[in-house]
């Protein structure tokens, strides 16, 4: 490293970094040379390069002496780049890569930031030898406009409230009455930052949304909450538009043509696009031909045009309570690409020879045309599967028959069989939900996922074995990493307190003993409660060209393959799979690119996410208002310090019981066991305990309810 002349950032790449390195992953230590020396497994017991490494870096300020013969890193010589975090009690901390722990952010009572915002910052020791950070400017803002209410107050004056809409965003914002673009008292609006000079932040309305509480406002804010946009630019959309109806002859002659086979698709009753559909044929040796066929979007969306650049940048189609915000033009993604029946289209397949006990026999991978002969909604193919009666009827028996040994081998391979419930609302022509009902899973269901399952696999597992001497065909894998073991720790713990125990140690066992552990506890009141903590205990899955395997399905090799209308990756799965099949095992891209692209489309999907949940919320809390008063039952689905969350049974909604309103007791957190306990009564609340609330409070800007505890009822019994 050359002398600074200045603070400077860290960058690794010497024997003096693995040092500087070491050091600042251990800030508060010192070390002696021989310490060092072992420290740094340096191959040579010589001390002489180390001695002179290390006077150098102290006359360079870099490290220092705080006593004769022992260093440590100088930190006044260095500033870092980092998210800020915010906590409950609007304390900063900063997430510092190259050191080891979270860094407190020291304040003169406020720090003009938000969470998530990234800062430039200088670390000081302070008394005790702790560590605080100081920021030294703000390099990059998590956001720049912002969506919420304006408050007026009613004494009047010149300025007026904006409370963002996101609890993370503090504080509340100033906007002089002349930045309201006619906004009034209790509006929806879009607001841009324009100072912060002050304790508050100063703002100026760029778009009025409408009244707070109707349902287009709140719906459009959520949208931009998330930076979601539902219509498309002129130009992509006129790309759209020009893109061919009639599929030339020529290019039906270079495809395999399934015409003829017998092809149905299943989707649920309110689908749009269909991107996914099976064939069936039977073989004169007693197996099936099964073919998977996927929507081939990526005929029509070709790299570096507008509508391929529109795509990226949305990665993933949005689903709200209300509405879709597609990925693709509707021309593509409702007609072109859309596998209706009755039409030919263009599909990429993954066909498959298999018996009844699910073995692949043959497997084929290309490009075909197909002709949908019908399509079912899967409550329609559940009464065929049922009945055995009705067209495909046979057909659906026994692709059913040979989903189920799929899925049998799936979770003797270790795939861990978690249920999640799925939320649907029934709206009235005002959008109101008048029903919250759980979403049935049936038959039908399973069947798709286990094909759909098998077709991602085996994509995977054939783009991986095209070996190019070096490197490997660069592909999008989706992974799923090991669990953690701090939390799998948690999740022991928890178990425990239940009365069940599982063996984390070992965690390539994990996946049998979580299944093992979800069977025993199956029709019993402790049933959802350890499905929840055990779904809480796994990573998420992302997409990323560094394949590590999919460890909740039990895969060695996984990929996206088969929604391609609505996930990005899919797009890239295709043209990577063309690209292997016609020889060119470069793939076209080159894989920092195609990593950045993983981690884009990993971060929309979160963001995705986020944006469903959030409408689901606000539609739950709509609901919610019209039980006001009511007195329910429900199990409680988090605890904390501030108080118990209750999930309803009825209709699947959450409210918050604040611990400052259960008045019978004064109540503690007890970390270890994840319990509420009253010092005086012994009463204890925890998750998977069954109570009974009154619907007290909503508030629909913060989507938000509470609920007053009525009274305990009974759970799984913590044991001693």
């Amino acid at each position: 490293m050359s002398s600074p002349t200045g603070p400077k950032k860290p960058s690794w790449d010497t024997l003096e970094d693995d040092l500087l390195r070491l050091l600042l992953k251990n800030p508060t230590e010192v070390y002696t040379l021989d310490q060092l020396q072992s420290r740094l497994e340096l191959e040579t017991d010589d001390p002489a390069p180390l001695h002179d490494l290390v006077h150098q870096l102290l006359e360079r300020g870099d490290i220092e002496a705080p006593s004769r013969g022992k260093y440590r890193i100088h930190l006044a010589a260095w500033q870092f780049t980092a998210p800020l975090r915010m906590d409950r009690d609007r304390r900063f901390w900063a997430v510092i890569p190259e050191l080891s722990e979270e860094i407190p952010i020291q304040t003169q009572g406020f720090v003009r930031a938000f969470h998530g915002d990234t800062a430039l910052l200088e670390i000081e020791r302070v008394r005790g030898g702790k560590l605080a950070a100081v920021i030294v400017e703000i390099v990059q803002r998590v956001h720049q406009q912002f969506v919420g209410t304006i408050e007026i107050p009613p004494q009047g004056g010149g300025v007026a409230y904006f409370i963002p809409q996101q609890s993370s965003i503090k504080p509340d914002f100033t906007i002089q009455k002349r930045a309201l673009m006619g906004a009034t008292h209790g509006d929806k609006v879009l607001v841009e930052l324009t100072r912060w000079d002050d304790k508050r932040p100063e703002g100026q309305v760029v778009q009025v949304l409408g009244s707070g509480g109707s349902h287009q406002a709140e719906m459009h804010a959520i949208l931009l909450e998330f930076g979601l946009t539902p219509e498309f630019p002129p130009h992509v959309q006129h790309e759209a538009d020009a893109l061919p109806e009639q599929i030339p002859a020529e290019e039906i002659t270079r495809r395999r043509d399934l015409r003829t086979t017998t092809t149905f698709t299943i989707d649920p009753e309110d689908a749009k696009d269909f991107d996914d559909a099976i064939s069936f044929r039977p073989l004169e040796n007693g197996h099936y031909e099964i073919g998977v066929h996927i929507a081939d979007v990526s005929h029509y969306l070709k790299p570096d045009t507008a509508l391929d650049t529109e795509a990226i940048r949305r990665a993933t189609s949005v689903y709200l309570v209300d509405r879709t915000i597609p990925m693709l033009p509707e021309r593509l993604s409702n007609h072109l690409c859309s596998l209706v029946p009755l039409a030919d289209r263009l599909v990429f397949s993954a066909i498959f020879e298999l018996d009844l006990e699910g073995r692949v026999h043959a497997e084929w991978f290309g490009r075909s045309v197909i002709h949908s002969d019908h399509r079912f909604t899967y409550e329609e193919a559940q009464q065929r599967i049922e009945s055995r009666q009705g067209s495909f009827a046979q057909e659906l028996g026994i692709l059913n028959q040979i989903a189920y040994a799929l899925r049998e081998e799936r979770f003797a391979k270790g795939s861990i069989g978690f249920e999640t419930d799925e939320v649907k609302f029934k709206l009235d022509a005002d959008f109101k939900p008048i029903a919250v009902y759980k979403k049935q899973r049936f038959d039908a269901h399973k069947l798709i996922e286990d094909f759909m399952l098998l077709a991602n696999r085996r994509v995977a597992q054939f783009v991986a074995g095209q070996k190019k001497t070096p490197p490997k065909v660069p592909f999008v894998y989706r992974i799923h990493d090991v669990p953690n073991r701090e939390k799998l720790g948690i999740l022991k713990n928890f178990v425990a307190t239940l009365g069940y125990t599982i063996q984390v140690e070992d965690r390539e066992k994990v996946s049998q003993n979580l299944n093992r552990l979800v069977l025993d506890a199956m029709g019993k009141p402790e049933e959802q409660v350890i499905q929840v903590m055990a779904v809480r205990s796994m990573p998420k899955a992302i997409y990323t060209t560094k394949n590590v395997g999919h460890y909740g399905l039990g895969f060695a090799f996984y990929c996206h393959f088969t929604s391609p209308i609505r996930r990005y990756p899919d797009v890239l799965a295709h043209r990577i799979l063309a690209r292997v099949l016609e020889g060119q095992l470069n793939a076209g891209m080159e894989p920092e690119r195609l990593e950045e692209l993983c981690i884009h489309c990993s971060e929309r999907e979160k963001k995705a996410a986020e944006a469903e949940r959030a409408s689901i919320r606000y539609k739950q809390i709509e609901f919610l208002q019209t039980l006001l008063g009511q007195t329910l039952t429900g199990m409680i689905s988090g605890v904390t310090e501030w108080g118990v969350y209750v999930e309803l049974d009825e209709n699947k909604c959450e409210g918050m019981v604040p611990v400052r309103e259960m008045r019978n007791d004064q109540f503690y957190f007890d970390e270890q066991t994840m319990r509420l306990i009253g010092r005086r009564t012994g009463l204890s609340y925890r998750i998977g305990d069954r109570v009974r609330v009154k619907v007290a409070h909503t508030n629909l800007m913060k989507r938000q309810a509470d609920f007053e505890l009525i009274e305990k009822l009974g759970g799984p019994e913590p044991k001693p």
